[in-house]
């Protein structure tokens, strides 16, 4: 199945909204004869533009100690980054 024109979320990634990113560190390459890499596929190559830098869904973390009147709460929001495949080469 071919990727291309698929938007995905990956951690924060350096860059504005609307440049382009080019990652050759490629897991598994696809089409008529599948590839898996030891750990990356060689000559393969993906690109992608940024369209959307953004933050995930808040994370409680509460912590209770039984008995001893102690309780912290805190709240976390991962940094995101929304990719759109544009091209997969190789």
């Amino acid at each position: 199945r071919d990727a291309t024109d698929e938007t995905i979320t990956v951690e924060r990634l350096p860059g504005d909204e609307g440049s382009e990113i080019t990652s050759d560190q490629v897991l598994m390459g696809g089409g008529d004869n599948t590839r898996v890499g030891t750990p990356t596929v060689d000559g393969v190559n993906v690109t992608a533009t940024i369209v959307e830098q953004s933050r995930g869904d808040k994370v409680i973390i509460f912590k209770k100690r039984r008995r001893q009147k102690s309780r912290t709460k805190n709240g976390h929001r991962q940094l995101h980054s929304v990719l759109k495949i544009t091209a997969i080469n190789g």
